[in-house]
């Protein structure tokens, strides 16, 4: 890719823009704390653009923090925002299987204020750091972190927008009538063995009572975990009902861009 089409992409989103080249996409591992428990997270910044921008949250799957987090923070980046590949799980732990993967995403399910605590930490982290706009935060989260996500808008969480990725819809903790401050847009597959008709009625039900701006996209014929090209493997591993599926994977994240774009009102 040429210096001179990065430099357009880069701007997309800063006026202040020195040499947004993607050379300059630098990852780190970093680390923050939630009620003693160290979380492991990966901050993934442009250094080439100077000054503040919008950061995005990457909420990870049941299998933990990792490489497929890490690589949509990259993404992100890559289009000029401050990415956070966050850990919910703590201490960077990590599922090899589903019945650990399910163990490990029950426990914050079962307990929302641990993994509403856990998330606030992340977004505390990422606003403190030196190329961070604090007042444009935004997160992102698939299969169990669009869950995570879900559930953190309707808790009226500070965020100036929110996508879930083939994540959980149903909820014991509904959106109360005008709490969902954030943006919402919902990728699934209309052939998710996990997330069933009603689930998807009850939710936009949900949002419409709330007030909520939020915008619900369905592929049909897709399975779960379209968005994950692991997800193969993981079906044929497992016996799980996932399947990727490259073309819904492309214009979700196609969406997501200009969604993204949108909810920080950046300017071409």
């Amino acid at each position: 890719m040429s210096i001179r089409l990065s430099i357009v992409i880069g701007s997309l989103l800063l006026s202040t823009v020195s040499t947004a080249a993607w050379g300059e996409i630098r990852g780190k591992e970093v680390e923050y704390t939630s009620d003693g428990t160290m979380l492991k997270g990966y901050l993934v910044e442009n250094t080439a653009i100077k000054g503040k921008r919008p950061a995005v949250l990457v909420v990870h799957e049941w299998w933990g923090h990792n490489d497929y987090a890490r690589n949509r923070a990259k993404m992100l980046a890559k289009l000029g925002y401050t990415a956070l590949a966050v850990d919910m799980f703590g201490n960077g732990k990590t599922a090899q299987h589903p019945d650990d993967a399910a163990k490990f995403a029950g426990e914050l399910m079962k307990n929302k204020e641990l993994s509403e605590s856990r998330f606030n930490a992340a977004v505390e982290f990422v606003k403190q750091q030196k190329s961070v706009d604090p007042t444009k935060i935004a997160a992102i989260g698939y299969c169990f972190g669009g869950g995570v996500v879900l559930h953190m808008a309707r808790q009226g969480a500070d965020l100036k927008g929110i996508v879930s990725f083939h994540g959980s819809l149903a909820t014991d903790s509904p959106a109360a009538p005008g709490a969902v401050k954030a943006r919402v847009l919902v990728f699934n597959g209309e052939a998710d063995k996990m997330i069933t008709a009603e689930q998807v009625t009850a939710f936009k039900n949900e949002m419409d009572l709330a007030g909520a701006n939020y915008r619900y996209v369905g592929y049909p014929g897709v399975m779960h975990s379209f968005t994950n090209p692991a997800a193969d493997d993981y079906a044929k591993r497992f016996n799980l009902p996932l399947a990727y599926n490259k073309n819904a994977d492309k214009d979700s994240w196609g969406q997501t861009v200009k969604f993204l774009k949108d909810t920080f009102n950046l300017k071409i």
